[in-house]
């Protein structure tokens, strides 16, 4: 483990004079800590071995993911680890993804195991993909799981290109690396306290309200203990307590996941929470659901504008047809929001130069366009 400044600075001189790309992994401790910090980051490169570094005692890997400029960086599902990577520091200029490329190859099973055993022939060790990578000192046989990670990443990546060249889709994969390594990072989610588990069954505003203080009020505790909110409180209690609306703690105390276990203490600001919701005026009140950005639920098209319904119905066999034929899952071929928002707002008229600059629009990729633009010119001409 790598926890010193000193010793961080010799890694960093070491993955500077290595060759090649370099493999890059980071563990979270989600379920059991606050938000999706990097506690652990595993690298490997040629010429320099593996390192195993602890963000916690080096909170800052700046100077590493400087040293790495111009690598090309080797991840297993990217976008997971990219933004808990970005906040310590490293940001990859170019990377191969090998869980996308082998959903691009058509494997079946793109886990890490899986396709190592497939293309590889090796069985990694399993056993501590979901144990608390905050805990200190890391036992040896987890940083051991940990380093296999990074270790047969670099010739995984060489097998899957020449999978990917064989079928004629490298530079399709390229296009998409190049999109997730110049993607800025996510926006803050609006009104997050809307995904609440179970929001579906919350349908009056005031109650509404309440999932959104109890939410509110047990982030604020989640993060000063820096705990997994789910620790702190259920999203399953907080729905409990919006249907049931309790007057006080007591009545509070008789839903569940407010049980026995439960100190006065806790009770007492849930129940805070609730009353702060009781109190609103009805102009402050939350709206029942947001509205969404795009087009109305497909299920509602043939009430609402049957011609775009039948434009979809057209545009969704076409891509499903293709995909099968590419051997590869429809949402890496085009997204299927994609589809429904040019199905549901086509081009005023429909030319190839048209449906090419709509999908552009919407964020698809150049071979994207190249392979389902000319299906989506057929299939917005269909009439209902």
């Amino acid at each position: 483990m790598v926890a010193t400044d000193d010793a961080l600075a010799g890694v960093v001189a070491a993955f500077a004079a290595g060759t090649g790309p370099v493999a890059v992994d980071a563990e979270r401790a989600s379920g059991y800590r606050y938000g999706q910090r990097a506690y652990l980051v595993q690298l490997r490169r040629e010429g320099a071995g593996s390192a195993l570094i602890d963000p916690v005692g080096c909170p800052d890997l700046s100077s590493l993911g400087e040293a790495l400029t111009g690598t090309e960086w080797i991840l297993h599902a990217a976008t997971q680890d990219l933004p808990c990577l970005r906040d310590i520091g490293m940001v990859p200029t170019s990377l191969f993804d090998t869980e996308l490329a082998g959903r691009l190859a058509g494997f079946p099973r793109v886990g890490l195991g899986a396709i190592v055993e497939n293309l590889l022939g090796y069985a990694l060790e399993k056993g501590h993909s979901a144990v608390d990578w905050s805990t200190r000192p890391l036992p040896d046989p987890w940083l051991r799981y940990a380093a296999l990670d990074v270790e047969l990443l670099v010739d995984l990546r060489d097998a899957l290109e020449a999978e990917l060249e064989r079928q004629g889709k490298l530079e399709w994969a390229l296009e998409e690396f190049d999109a997730i390594a110049s993607a800025p990072p996510a926006p803050p989610r609006k009104d997050p306290w809307r995904r609440t588990s179970g929001m579906h069954k919350v349908r009056r505003r005031r109650q509404i309200a309440v999932v959104r203080e109890l939410w509110t009020a047990r982030d604020q505790v989640a993060q000063r203990r820096d705990i997994s909110p789910g620790k702190v409180l259920g999203d399953a209690a907080i729905i409990e307590a919006a249907l049931a609306m309790p007057v006080n703690a007591h009545a509070l105390t008789a839903l569940p996941g407010f049980g026995h276990r439960m100190g006065r203490r806790q009770l007492e600001q849930w129940q805070a929470a609730v009353d702060r919701a009781r109190a609103l005026p009805e102009s402050e009140l939350p709206q029942p659901g947001q509205q969404p950005a795009g087009p109305p639920p497909p299920r509602a098209w043939a009430d609402k504008d049957p011609a775009a319904a039948a434009r979809l119905s057209a545009a969704r066999a076409a891509v499903s047809a293709l995909a099968e034929q590419l051997h590869m899952p429809q949402e890496n071929l085009i997204t299927p929001d994609t589809v429904r928002r040019v199905c549901w707002e086509p081009p005023r008229e429909l030319t190839p130069g048209a449906v090419e600059t709509a999908l552009a629009g919407y964020g698809a990729r150049r071979w994207q366009i190249e392979q389902v633009g000319p299906l989506l010119l057929r299939a917005l001409a269909t009439e209902a």
